[in-house]
């Protein structure tokens, strides 16, 4: 071991250039806006659409066609943390890449223990980041991901076949402890490619030598527990195309370690291959029937030193074995109806595996991934996608800004479709840059009509700057973008300078012993927030009652509402909640004369006033901020958090030691009130 079999290149390559991407059809999506004649009040025909000077030829008008490649990846991660760079294991910058269309990760022993259980539910998880950031250069967009404890499946595709994957669904079954725990299992993506039903399976079976029947019915299991919605392909295997891999862990059978190990040596492997557990599954397990892999030309793949290329020294020293593995099956034509009864298989005319090896490289698991490419052909295609969208090459100006769009007949639309505006590069549907609702109103009679309806971005919601963008409209139904234009050019002037791109009130950033009260923005947004690039320090933390927060000086100012609705600076006089008068716990002649004091205009002193650079702040008791619960409060990242009632409790310690602190002390302190010692009070 050592080396990992090379996969055949076919021509150099980098990462496609993001000013031209190849096209999604036989149409071009980009188009100028028209100058519209027809009558206020009816949406306007769409313009005639000329034919794409390229067209992408897998697009092509024809009996049948290859999507170029689809990747498969496996690794069991044995809950490591993410190597800096899986450019290799995803066959990046080669000439594999350029052809390649989807993606498709299978990772097992991800990192489950409680406390990173409960972060990941706060946030994306580290190995999903890490793919998304390495992709979305090369315009793979997340198509949809799945997770079970430490089974994960994520799916990409470039961002130009997105209208063309529709049926998205995914399922996950655990085996694990009599099916209650899902540590084993399977987990599993299925959604239609061009018309034709695909279903990918990522498993973790049982684990040693003698648990081979065990493996037989789990998998059997996984099979007849996955049911999918809908009238085609309600069972895994009632797809057309099944992709199966993760760590089925099939061992070496009968061959002792030392001649295993002999045999890897000595590069004989094809002595391995009649001995092990999954070849001779396949010829006597029904429920393997049909299934294919290709040929072990590289190294098994476990057990490793974690740290190294070489295998187990420890006192067990487990036998090598493939226990990664990656398989499909394609639908017999036979086989006529699916589960759903309803039509007969379209069927796929071949799959061809142009590379299946292991990556020798990554050494941070006692595992070595493994990555199959597959070229597919199918008998026929969708060549036209459900929503088409028409836009100008260029924005210069905010009234440009109109964006047409047009539904396909059976399009099944609904009141929660939104356009989003999205930078090249970005990941997934959710990281717009803005969005706006597609219109409702006239929505049915102009999908009846086959006219185009027409939205506008308001001037607000725009970036501003240069760059490229993509606009996609969002099916809510589908839970998938249904319609995407090419890229195009967005060249506003940025706001002036001296202001905060997020602060249009230009309040200085020296401002750092402010207290700011902010109520949760009301907003319709379509999704609860944007996956952010980077994750937040601070997560989405439940709406505790008697809250103060506080923004630190790093933060302020900087704006994470995740809808364009709420992104708009901060007022510059947000006053503070003042202490109210009842906690003062002054009683008797004195505290009434200081309460006389405090509601009169000269008693002003008795209300917090914070002195910063911009001037004096205050607040009075009618003010609505004054009054706000603090249920309501809405979060900022890197917030100090501080009770109520213990701001509340200091005060009173204060009032009783005989003063009143009229400033902060520190930045937690509550605001203080009075100068008068505490003469005269009752007790």
């Amino acid at each position: 071991p050592g080396r990992s079999a090379p996969c055949p290149r076919r021509r150099p390559a980098g990462p496609p250039s993001p000013l031209r991407p190849r096209r999604s059809g036989g149409r071009c999506c980009r188009r100028r806006s028209p100058a519209t004649t027809s009558r206020p009040g009816r949406a306007p025909p769409c313009p005639a659409l000329p034919r794409c000077p390229r067209p992408f030829p897998a697009m092509l008008a024809c009996s049948s066609f290859v999507l170029p490649s689809i990747t498969v990846v496996t690794w069991n991660v044995g809950t490591a943390m993410p190597p800096s760079d899986v450019t290799s294991l995803l066959h990046l910058n080669t000439g594999e890449t350029n052809d390649v269309d989807m993606i498709a990760i299978g990772l097992q022993e991800v990192n489950s223990k409680i406390n990173k259980r409960l972060k990941d539910a706060l946030f994306t998880d580290q190995w999903s980041e890490l793919f998304m950031d390495v992709l979305s250069p090369f315009h793979f967009i997340l198509v949809s991901t799945v997770r079970m404890q430490g089974v994960i499946l994520l799916v990409f595709a470039k961002y130009y076949h997105l209208p063309f994957l529709q049926d998205i669904q995914t399922d996950c079954t655990r085996t694990g402890l009599g099916g209650y725990w899902g540590n084993k299992g399977g987990v599993s993506v299925r959604l239609s490619i061009f018309g034709h039903m695909v279903c990918f399976l990522n498993c973790h079976l049982p684990a040693h030598l003698e648990k081979a029947e065990q493996r037989k019915e789990d998998f059997a299991t996984i099979l007849h527990m996955q049911q999918f919605e809908g009238r085609v392909a309600n069972g895994i295997l009632d797809h057309d195309l099944v992709f199966w891999f993760g760590d089925l862990n099939f061992r070496i059978e009968s061959l002792d370690i030392c001649f295993v190990k002999y045999a890897i040596d000595s590069n004989v492997l094809s002595q391995l291959w009649e001995k092990d557990q999954l070849n001779i599954a396949k010829s006597t397990w029904p429920v393997l029937r049909g299934f294919q892999e290709g040929p072990l030309n590289f190294p098994p793949t476990f057990k490793f030193d974690v740290g190294t290329n070489k295998y187990d020294s420890s006192a067990k020293k487990r036998k090598p074995a493939w226990t990664d593995r990656i398989l499909w099956k394609i639908k017999s034509p036979s086989t006529g109806l699916g589960a759903g009864r309803s039509r007969p298989s379209q069927g796929i005319l071949s799959v061809s595996q142009l590379c299946y090896c292991s990556h020798m490289e990554y050494t941070v698991s006692d595992h070595k991934p493994v990555a199959a490419i597959f070229a597919v052909q199918f008998t026929s295609k969708v060549d036209k996608p459900p929503v088409e969208i028409y836009v100008a090459d260029e924005w210069n100006r905010p009234e440009q800004a109109v964006v047409r769009y047009k539904m396909a007949v059976g399009f099944h639309r609904s009141s929660w479709d939104w356009i989003g505006l999205y930078r090249v590069g970005f990941r997934h549907p959710k990281d717009y840059v803005s969005y706006i609702w597609a219109r409702s109103d006239d929505g049915e009679r102009c999908l009846e009509k086959q006219l185009c309806v027409q939205v506008t971005f308001s001037e607000e919601t725009l970036p501003k700057g240069n760059g490229e963008y993509i606009l996609g409209y969002y099916s809510n139904n589908s839970s998938s973008i249904a319609g995407v234009t090419e890229p195009f050019q967005i060249s506003l002037p940025r706001s002036e300078e001296g202001s905060s791109p997020t602060d249009s009130s230009g309040s200085s950033s020296e401002e750092d012993d402010s207290t700011l009260v902010l109520l949760a923005p009301k907003s319709r947004s379509p999704s609860p927030g944007k996956m952010k690039r980077h994750r937040s320090r601070s997560p989405s933390l439940a709406k505790f009652q008697g809250l103060i927060l506080r923004p630190s000086s790093r933060d302020r100012g900087t704006s994470r509402s995740p809808s364009p609705q709420s992104r708009r600076g901060l007022p510059r006089d947000i006053p503070a909640i003042h202490l109210p008068q009842e906690e003062l716990g002054c009683h008797g002649a004195k505290g009434k004369e200081l309460r006389q004091a405090a509601d009169s205009p000269e008693g002003s002193s008795f209300y917090q006033t914070v002195q910063e650079q911009g001037g004096p702040w205050r607040v009075s008791s009618d003010s609505p901020l004054a009054r706000a619960d603090p249920r309501n409060l809405g979060l900022l990242p890197a917030l100090r958090l501080e009770m109520i009632d213990q701001a509340l409790s200091r005060q009173r310690d204060s009032a009783k030691q005989g003063y009143y602190p009229c400033r902060r002390k520190s930045p937690t302190s509550p605001p203080g009130c009075g100068t008068s010692p505490k003469e005269g009070c009752s007790p």
